[in-house]
């Protein structure tokens, strides 16, 4: 049997961001598009759902598939707004958390403390006289007097939420199965490790354990919530992996949650990338509070299981975003080392300055007014009114102390804010590897496109792609994503001594939890894509190298392919022995959403207006505005040149030039000399 998603109603998108809240919706029966943005509410997001639907002009009844990209998890995360959690361990190893990895957070900063104290204090953590070892051979089964004791000592703590994480439950979890079965009439919220983090490094493993169990009262409240008050439409949520999942799911295991706004601009991007025929991409996300980069090869986003979340190991695949406190509404300060960009942000009440809306501290997006390149003529969205002398308000007394202009000022917070941005690009291209240079930056978000040929001139980028709906592009990223599941198994075998009955074993058990959801939302096998990455290193290698494969494995072309990998990264590979460290699976239905070119009946463009823009401390230049939507394919715009759609302002700079092509993307690009 195969089902596809319903395709009689609407398609919508929503990603949640900490400024705004994006929409976009397509009808695949006529084609039709829309693309709002309204503010967050940041203490009600079910609210902000509904806002968005109703600046759209749509009621859930008439959406068949809402997809939805939240910063929820994360914000709880971040500012510690989690729920208490009890953990039970194998006895003997309930201090792991304080333990840790012996490292400083801050390792040149003695006047801070070390690293964060542990989530659980010891008064809720619970030993258990059990015990595996690293093979998954079991050294003392737990009995029923010892699992008992467990849960009356788990109900005295009065959690709801519990998080279970046994020595080498990776290799062999009925141990943690037994304690769960027991625990689950006594609380409502169980995280497993093998279920959350299957791998080792019992620290790690155990802190997202108990990571995953924090959120998932929370998590479960708004998936429920969500589902009752958003009737009609058929619910999913994007995943930090890059795919969406069942609100089921989800609930499950809410931490893979934790990135899933980000993902779905990597996701679009990815969609973009695979449209246009570019091999190397950069995606450039920046919005209001947060700039996100990824690097995206082969129309594949690298995935990384090393990310941390307010300095606590998260452990679960997720896209390789490299995140910085540099968006569009990012304060700017003054202090000893010069001026500085975020992390904190004006958010979107009051906002930056120049909204107009009582913001008094200057931001990025205040300086970007002063410059000339937000037009206060018109209406962002036809809700926001841009109020120059307010951004200069506001950048004034900063320019008075450190002795500048006003508008020099500005061009200083643009470059100080692209020079962020640059060291973020180097982190996902340089440190993997990859010659950044040779790839194609594809900007969006509401600030990225203004800050994108200044960027890749610094970085030595040669083209840039602002692609169709570059404000609403994570919502977009929404409707375009695979419905996926994603897991990383520890599997520890040696090329040297290899089992292929238990790789085999292992793989097949992999594959049948990946799957099973897919089976039960409706898919048939024949619409199931299966993705495999072995993580391999050399015997005592602290880090692994990325290596996919298919089926059936040829450990030869697994070795010869390690071998290029490692010299690509590293400069060096030798013919020593190498270890399948782990596995990670990907089992996906491929979405087929399809986006029709744009319809734009005149030949010919002519600019809005003509208005001072500067792009060096010497003079403005006169520089002409562009009505995006007005451009038909093919059309050149020469910089000097601003380029507007309702939500986003794209820079063209002096020695640049923009070309539209029939989908509505723009190809920007240095002119030659």
């Amino acid at each position: 049997m195969t089902t596809e998603l319903q395709a009689a109603g609407w398609q919508v998108g929503i990603d949640i961001g900490g400024t705004f809240t994006d929409l976009v919706a397509l009808h695949p029966a006529t084609g039709q598009v829309r693309s709002i943005k309204v503010p967050t509410q940041r203490q009600d997001p079910v609210a902000s759902i509904e806002a968005a639907l109703a600046a759209a002009g749509l009621t859930a009844d008439q959406v068949d598939d809402l997809v939805h990209g939240t910063t929820l998890v994360t914000n709880a995360i971040v500012e510690d707004r989690v729920e208490p959690v009890a953990l039970v361990a194998t006895a003997g190893f309930e201090d792991v958390l304080d333990i840790g990895r012996a490292g400083r957070q801050h390792l040149y900063r003695l006047d801070l403390i070390p690293r964060r104290p542990a989530q659980v204090p010891p008064e809720r953590r619970v030993g258990l006289a059990e015990r595996v070892d690293f093979r998954g051979q079991a050294v003392l089964v737990p009995d029923a007097v010892a699992i008992a004791d467990a849960v009356a000592r788990v109900r005295a703590t009065g959690v709801e939420s519990v998080a279970v994480s046994l020595l080498h439950a990776y290799a062999n979890p009925d141990h943690e199965r037994a304690i769960a079965a027991a625990l689950r009439d006594a609380v409502p919220f169980l995280s497993l490790s093998h279920e959350v983090n299957p791998e080792t490094r019992e620290f790690e493993r155990t802190a997202a354990t108990v990571l995953n169990a924090s959120v998932m009262p929370i998590a479960a409240r708004y998936l429920d919530r969500l589902q009752r008050e958003v009737k009609g439409a058929r619910l999913h949520v994007m995943h930090s992996a890059g795919g969406m999942a069942s609100p089921e799911a989800a609930a499950r295991r809410p931490l893979a949650m934790a990135l899933s706004g980000p993902a779905a601009g990597v996701s679009a991007a990815a969609h973009v990338a695979a449209e246009l025929g570019i091999e190397r991409v950069l995606s450039f996300d920046m919005g209001g509070t947060t700039t996100d980069v990824c690097l995206i090869v082969g129309g594949q986003a690298e995935i990384s299981t090393d990310s941390k979340l307010a300095g606590r190991p998260a452990r679960q695949p997720m896209v390789a975003v490299e995140s910085i406190g540099a968006g569009g509404g990012s304060l700017v300060t003054y202090g000893t080392g010069g001026l500085s960009i975020g992390p904190e942000s004006a958010g979107a009440e009051p906002g930056p300055a120049a909204y107009g809306r009582g913001g008094t501290r200057p931001t990025v997006t205040d300086a970007n007014a002063v410059l000339g390149y937000l037009d206060p003529t018109r209406r962002l969205g036809g809700a926001i009114t841009l109020d120059v002398a307010a951004a200069e308000a506001a950048l004034a007394p900063l320019a008075r102390q450190i002795g500048v202009g006003v508008v020099e000022l500005a061009l200083g917070i643009q470059r100080v804010a692209n020079a962020a941005m640059v060291r973020a690009l180097a982190r996902v291209t340089v440190e993997r590897g990859v010659d950044g240079r040779q790839c194609t930056l594809l900007a969006f978000g509401g600030a990225g496109p203004m800050h994108a040929a200044r960027l890749a001139r610094e970085f030595g980028i040669a083209e840039i792609v602002v692609p169709r709906f570059s404000s609403s592009f994570s919502a977009l990223g929404c409707i375009v994503a695979d419905m996926s599941y994603t897991q990383q198994q520890a599997v520890r075998l040696l090329s040297a001594a290899w089992d292929d009955d238990r790789f085999q074993a292992l793989h097949d058990r992999m594959l049948d939890a990946l799957t099973a959801p897919l089976l039960a939302q409706g898919h048939g096998d024949d619409v199931v894509t299966v993705e495999r990455t072995a993580l391999v290193r050399y015997v005592g290698q602290s880090y692994a190298v990325e290596v996919p494969f298919t089926l059936p494995l040829d450990l030869d072309r697994l070795g010869r392919d390690f071998r290029r990998r490692h010299g690509e990264i590293y400069g060096y590979a030798t013919d020593e022995h190498w270890e399948m460290q782990s596995l990670r699976m990907r089992a996906l239905v491929a979405r087929r959403t399809a986006f029709g070119p744009v319809a734009i009946a005149a030949e010919r463009a002519v600019p809005t207006s003509i208005g001072p823009c500067w792009f060096e401390p010497s003079a403005p230049h006169q520089t002409p505005r562009w009505d995006r939507d007005s451009l038909p394919p093919g059309w050149r715009v020469t910089g000097p040149a601003i380029i507007e759609d309702a939500w986003s302002t794209i820079v063209v700079p002096p020695g640049y030039a923009a070309t539209s092509d029939a989908m509505g993307h723009l190809r920007i690009a240095e002119e030659a000399p």
